[in-house]
């Protein structure tokens, strides 16, 4: 799951777009390159989030990389 897009369902950030970071068990670590960067990550149950994008995962290094890759699928998916 690493890479992909995550949907937020729950929480005070419910509706946002996220990154998915690092999985351990139940928790993942999602990222926006904006609010919540690579080092520190939003912490949520797996149980609150949705997946919206499987394929093709990728390994991000930097938060601008997943500020760019957040806004382009904004922006095809508003197509």
């Amino acid at each position: 799951m690493v890479g992909c897009f995550a949907f937020a369902m729950a929480g005070h950030d419910k509706g946002k777009i996220y990154i998915i970071t690092k999985q351990e068990g139940d928790i993942v670590y999602l990222c926006d390159g904006v609010h919540k960067l690579l080092e520190k990550p939003k912490r949520k149950n797996i149980k609150h989030i949705q997946i919206i994008k499987k394929e093709k995962p990728l390994g991000y290094n930097a938060d601008e990389e997943i500020k760019q890759s957040i806004k382009m699928y904004l922006a095809k998916m508003e197509e």
